[in-house]
């Protein structure tokens, strides 16, 4: 008995201990087309407080309307978020129009 026992281990034990061949490792997506906006250093996706901390971009935004933003009581919560990013969050005060004007004027910051 014992040895049909010690039979049947050996007999599976080879499939027990058997090792895969590891995954191959995952191509790299390529890189999305750059868009005009993406293209541009500055733009509405650029968080706030860089636009803030840059003196033409933040020239851009008071001419904009929005250079006071950053006296906003909750500015800290959002200022690593972009203006795109916080729009839907403003009850209506940043549109579309704003980031239209906005990505058009940031654009030519150098």
């Amino acid at each position: 008995m014992k040895l049909v026992l010690t039979a049947a281990a050996l007999a599976f034990a080879p499939a027990a201990f058997a090792q895969t061949a590891p995954a191959p490792a995952p191509t790299p997506a390529p890189a999305p087309a750059a868009t005009p906006a993406a293209a541009a250093k500055f733009n509405a996706d650029t968080p706030i407080e860089a636009l803030f901390a840059n003196e033409a971009t933040k020239a851009v935004l008071v001419a904009d309307g929005l250079g006071d933003v950053d006296k906003h009581p909750a500015y800290d919560q959002f200022k690593a978020m972009s203006f795109r990013a916080v729009a839907p969050y403003s009850e209506g005060k940043i549109t579309d129009e704003i980031l239209a004007k906005l990505d058009a004027d940031l654009a030519k910051v150098k």
